[in-house]
């Protein structure tokens, strides 16, 4: 029997999100997230490989990020000038978790990042926020330099840390708003990409209505 449309595509799914309990009043380097933090296994309804982990927290301050990528046989290839075709992280966060609505309002954000390929020898890791196809409102896009980012580059992946300061999340308020619009790509040109939910086959890089929901709890 053919399957008309993917299992992700059927459910909309809240995903519960830790706060961060302890952070220093000027953050320089992303938190260290433990098992806590990590988003449930949604596996059966996800499309694509499996490679990565995820962990998310939350802050008044910002949100954090942790990426563990396992299984792979050579270095992950990342080009700064080339972040949306590069191995790495894409998000998408929705400040205000408009999920009736197909095109980005100015509360739609998309961050580019990766392990590697910044600096001369590219050994430093990339992020970049993205403007959004089709949107319906120009979001500004925050300066690159204030996202937080550290990596650990080995023999059979990738760690990737992240802190995306509340300045880069227009409209980010946790206690007036503590539901945010969610989806992640992890980009993997050996392994497979790893979608949150539905696979390339939708516009989930532009539609907010197909985005899942962290759940600031």
């Amino acid at each position: 029997m053919t399957e008309l449309l993917p299992p992700g595509f059927l459910f909309r799914v809240a995903l519960p999100v830790k706060r961060l309990a302890k952070l220093p009043a000027e953050v320089v380097t992303p938190p260290t997230l433990n098992a806590d933090f990590a988003l449930p296994n949604v596996g059966e309804l996800a499309q694509g490989s499996h490679a990565g982990s995820l962990r998310v927290g939350w802050h008044d301050s910002g949100l954090a990020f942790q990426l563990e990528v396992q299984g792979r046989k050579t270095a992950p290839r990342c080009d700064y000038g080339q972040v949306l075709n590069s191995d790495g992280l894409q998000i998408w966060i929705d400040t205000r978790n408009t999920q009736n609505i197909h095109r980005a309002s100015k509360f739609c954000h998309h961050f580019c990042v990766l392990p590697s390929g910044a600096s001369r020898d590219r050994s430093l890791p990339v992020a970049k926020q993205i403007p959004i196809a089709r949107a319906r409102e120009e979001a500004t896009l925050c300066d690159s330099r204030l996202i937080l980012t550290n990596s650990e580059v080995r023999d059979t992946g990738y760690s990737l840390g992240i802190w995306l300061p509340a300045e880069c999340l227009n409209g980010y308020a946790p206690d007036s708003n503590p539901h945010l619009g969610f989806y992640f790509l992890i980009r993997d040109r050996e392994l497979g990409d790893q979608y949150l939910s539905i696979g390339a086959e939708f516009p989930f890089d532009q539609d907010p209505s197909l985005w899942w929901t962290l759940d600031l709890i």
